[in-house]
């Protein structure tokens, strides 16, 4: 299966590693916060070393509690570096994070290939309408809430029934206004507890009916360092458990900090289940 993004097909026929660059100061996990442009380009290059194939670049944080910023502060932190990291490394894929229509264009002008929204939409409406006049990959995310509230309480009859209708119903909408090149989120943090988390992750499989690639972004995030009773720093162990599982149950990209560490989970995998091991 591939993925049209602009000018390049993203093959998913094997499971690929979106390495993340948060040009924030206030990103959940520290080490991951890059907030000098030479620092940016430095980690970006080393991810395109450790093996990813996508790099996700982002200006505005979305850890539980976290406020939605302007699309010119936003820029003022994304533009410089999408703009270099397009002459230094032409031959990766970026993506933009962003719920902003205006920074996923100026981004998608510039030379980002993928919009991921978190909002799937809701916040500005617009950003659709920016995915189909650039033929730009879509990564939908589900988030019950938003960022500022939507670890509060979430609540959840079914979780696994209400996510899939959520994608069913949002897919709809976006093939019928001519956007097929869908990437599914299934949001894990984004409005949910410990127990609807691992919930997801156990049944991961159950959004293959969607016949998208499913993105999982596990990395460091709170269902693990809190199980685990740790912190972000400590949590890369159970980072790669969490990776391990999601690859088993149809994840077929990854979105990581630890770039390294999710390619060997996947090289590890693909011995288990995609090569004949007896030859």
């Amino acid at each position: 299966m591939n993925i049209k993004c602009k000018d390049r097909l993203l093959d998913i026929s094997h499971p690929l590693v979106m390495g993340v660059v948060n040009l924030t100061p206030d990103s959940f996990f520290v080490e991951s916060r890059y907030s000098h442009f030479e620092s940016a380009l430095s980690r970006i290059q080393d991810m395109i070393s450790e093996g990813a194939s996508i790099i996700d670049i982002g200006g505005m944080s979305s850890r539980p509690g976290a406020s939605i910023i302007s699309p010119k502060e936003e820029l003022d932190r994304v533009l410089p570096v999408i703009r270099e990291c397009r002459v230094q490394f032409p031959d990766i894929i970026i993506s933009i994070d962003t719920v902003h229509s205006l920074v996923a264009e100026k981004c998608l002008k510039e030379g980002a290939h993928i919009v991921n929204d978190i909002s799937a939409g809701v916040i500005d409406p617009r950003i659709i309408h920016v995915v189909k006049d650039y033929n730009a990959g879509y990564v939908l995310m589900h988030m019950q809430g938003n960022p500022g509230s939507m670890q509060k309480n979430p609540k959840y009859d079914n979780v696994l029934y209400e996510i899939l209708h959520f994608f069913v119903t949002k897919i709809r909408s976006l093939n019928n206004f001519g956007i097929y090149d869908i990437i599914i989120d299934p949001g894990f943090g984004f409005g949910k507890n410990l127990n609807h988390n691992y919930t997801l992750l156990k049944n991961l499989e159950v959004f293959k009916i969607t016949e998208l690639p499913i993105m999982v972004g596990l990395s460091r995030k709170s269902m693990v360092y809190t199980l685990l009773q740790t912190t972000a720093e400590n949590a890369l162990n159970g980072t790669t458990a969490c990776h391990m599982a999601a690859l088993i149950n149809g994840a077929k990209i990854l979105r990581t900090h630890d770039v390294k560490e999710a390619k060997e989970t996947i090289v590890v995998y693909k011995q288990l289940y995609e090569n004949d091991i007896q030859k």
